[in-house]
């Protein structure tokens, strides 16, 4: 899987990160019960963190451009280390009795926002080292690869923070935070940087939040389709990651452990398909068929969730079977979309990975806030319309995205 150890550094480092994101997610739906919150705090908390994401995304892809990309790397894991710790501190006093229920879930708001900020700087800069050092035929396997390693971290985060919410709220963010600072020591030690000083730019650009403008100029541009798909298939995800937790809650009574199960089994799923089976699927059938087959499969996904029966209280093959069919099929859109996105020439990588990023936090913004805001009115809104938006996306990509051999060279527009 690693041809050097600059990728698997970078697959330890996103695994980590990942692992992060994944543990808070079946604890999440009891600190929103428990603090009097509905499904729109809910997507509140889900989209803080995509928010933060948005705003600093192209900047860390853009300065990652100028200084390179490892020092712009290991500030977003360390501060990933920083947000874990605060999430397990706001954990303690919240046990302790020091806040009112109001104030630690604000607080709870805030340290996911400051995350957002800080750990935005790894996912665009780890997909550009990957831009960096793969050849055009491989960047669809390269892709996948941090497709893998956020399935690993998805397998692992929910497992562990399910299962040891029983002991502590804190305990597992204090756990992510040490692997975290291993994570830091590993790059700074092992990864190689991979912009040459003769490829940065030669001017630090003027700081400042997402590119609106260039955002809707880019939507036109011969990149536009691909970054609209960028934003539908995580507006999509969100509706089935954002809310599951709480859904299967009220629907199925499912407590954080069994929430972590499901969300395991999910994550394990998506890791083998974007580690094991992306990078051939891509190389013999090209992205754009791997994209398109991949939209058309989750519009199933998403309506046989909603068809899925489960005693009270007992996790069922139903369930495990739905959440696990729609994650097989989904889990290749990422490394689809950001392949095709980086493939082509209208933008240095660090860019196009920043922009792309961007589209997707977008996606993960607007996702969560209406899947809470659906589940307040009707528990299966949120994959009902889950499955609309992947029609959506389906039908236009019959239009807008030609199928592009994998044994040609790839094309520079999509007009």
């Amino acid at each position: 899987m690693f041809k050097n150890k600059n990728l698997a550094v970078l697959f330890f480092t996103l695994v980590v990160v990942m692992l992060g994101f994944g543990i808070v997610i079946p604890i999440l739906p009891f600190y929103v019960e428990h603090f009097g919150g509905s499904g729109k705090d809910m997507g509140m908390l889900m989209a803080i963190y995509s928010i933060m994401q948005f705003i600093f995304s192209p900047i860390w892809g853009s300065l990652s451009d100028h200084y390179g990309r490892k020092p712009i790397l290991l500030l977003g894991i360390i501060g990933n280390v920083v947000s874990q710790i605060l999430y397990g501190l706001v954990g303690d006093f919240a046990q302790a009795g020091i806040f009112e229920p109001q104030t630690a879930l604000t607080l709870l708001i805030a340290a996911r926002g400051l995350a957002g900020i800080l750990s935005s700087a790894t996912l665009p800069t780890a997909m550009a080292i990957i831009g960096d050092s793969t050849s055009h035929h491989e960047r669809g396997g390269g892709m996948g690869l941090v497709g893998a390693a956020m399935g690993v971290g998805m397998v692992l985060g929910p497992g562990i923070g399910g299962m040891m919410s029983g002991i502590s709220l804190s305990a597992p963010f204090y756990f992510a935070a040490g692997i975290s600072i291993i994570a830091v020591i590993l790059t700074w030690l092992m990864v190689a940087e991979s912009l040459a000083d003769t490829e940065r730019s030669s001017t630090r650009k003027k700081i400042s939040g997402p590119q609106l403008g260039a955002m809707w100029q880019e939507l036109f541009g011969p990149m536009g389709f691909l970054f609209f798909l960028a934003f539908l298939y995580n507006f999509a995800l969100a509706n089935f990651e954002g809310i599951f937790g709480m859904y299967t809650q009220l629907r199925y009574d499912y407590n954080a452990s069994q929430v972590g199960i499901v969300l395991t089994v999910v994550g394990l799923v998506s890791a083998i398909v974007q580690g094991l089976l992306t990078g051939p699927a891509t190389r013999k059938w090209g992205d754009a068929l791997v994209v398109k087959a991949s939209l058309f499969a989750s519009i199933f996904g998403f309506v046989w969730m909603t068809l899925a029966q489960s005693q009270p209280g007992k996790i069922s093959a139903s369930v495990m079977l739905t959440a696990g069919f729609f994650m097989l099929f989904n889990s290749m859109l990422r490394p689809g979309v950001s392949a095709l996105i980086s493939k082509q020439g209208n933008m240095s990588q660090g860019m196009a990975m920043g922009m792309n990023n961007a589209f997707m936090s977008l996606g993960r913004i607007v996702g969560p806030l209406w899947a809470g805001y659906a589940l307040d009115i009707n528990l299966n809104y949120p994959y009902l319309t889950g499955a609309l938006i992947m029609a959506l996306g389906f039908g236009l990509s019959m239009f807008y995205l030609p199928n592009i051999s994998p044994k040609n060279p790839p094309v520079t527009t999509l007009d």
